[in-house]
């Protein structure tokens, strides 16, 4: 086929991979597994891959980041080939929307705005032009376009500063420590009166004030907790290579030796960040 070469150059670039996705969807010639996806089955990956660029990130593997960054470049590829497909949008204007938008948004780079501006003003700047996107949009309610597929802990955050945004939030840190009390107190009310249901409620409205809390000390709880499952997963191994030196598991431990064990690693790593 005319398009082999490009198809096989290895610096063929943006043009190649854009090619290859459009061979994968064929309906003579393409593969039969992309060809029978759609928006919805691609999804999922969608949402892997860019959990699998964090995760590199966390681990600063920079060679392994190359390839995910590929693969969530890919997925890009295939949701605009689909949606060329149906008449939808090109990739072309995928790439273009984005590009107007950051011009539009950036108007101390691309425009007659002064660059002589705080990070914070930067930041209610774009907020503001962010607004005006949106009542454009006729988005007329401040939770509005606060994505529902977002991993539930961050489109808490999100919810939660849309709202502030609007002045429904505490205006001091100490009253959301206060909410945490309360909603951790009726956490331990429901689990012993209430039904699974309720208590499946009160520790949702817990996790919620927690987000809020993030919020109002500028953490990015995703980033938090991302962080804190890092931080657990190195000090557990530590524990399960510790009790392999001396040829046991996990299983036949107990729990005061591994919580010693556990100390231990914590030590190493406070003595190992001086």
């Amino acid at each position: 086929m005319a398009d082999d070469a490009l198809i096989h150059d290895p610096k063929g670039g943006m043009p190649r991979l854009l090619e290859i996705m459009r061979r994968l969807r064929d309906p003579e010639a393409g593969c039969p597994w992309d060809i029978e996806q759609d928006f919805s089955t691609i999804a999922p990956y969608t949402i892997e891959e860019a959990y699998e660029v964090a995760d590199a990130i966390e681990r600063q593997d920079w060679g392994e980041l190359k390839g995910e960054l590929g693969d969530l470049l890919f997925q890009s590829v295939f949701h605009a080939q689909m949606a060329e497909e149906a008449g939808l949008f090109s990739f072309d204007d995928v790439a273009n929307t984005m590009s107007d938008k950051m011009v539009a948004r950036h108007p101390h780079v691309f425009g007659d705005e002064s660059r002589d501006k705080s990070p914070e003003q930067q930041t209610r700047d774009w907020e503001a032009i962010k607004a005006a996107e949106r009542a454009g949009k006729a988005q007329k309610g401040a939770l509005e376009g606060v994505a529902v597929g977002l991993p539930a802990l961050l489109r808490a955050f999100k919810l939660q500063k849309r709202a502030a945004r609007v002045g429904f939030d505490w205006p001091e840190t100490a009253q959301v420590l206060d909410k945490i009390a309360e909603e951790a107190h009726e956490l331990v009310e429901a689990r012993d009166t209430l039904t699974r249901d309720a208590v499946e409620e009160e520790m949702g409205d817990l996790l919620f004030v927690m987000a809020n809390l993030a919020r109002h000390l500028d953490v990015e709880p995703e980033a938090a907790l991302r962080r804190a499952n890092a931080k657990f997963t190195r000090r557990f191994r530590s524990i399960e290579a510790a009790l392999a030196a001396s040829g046991r598991t996990a299983e036949e431990s107990t729990l005061e030796e591994m919580d010693a064990l556990w100390d231990a690693a914590k030590a190493d790593e406070r003595r190992a960040a001086e």
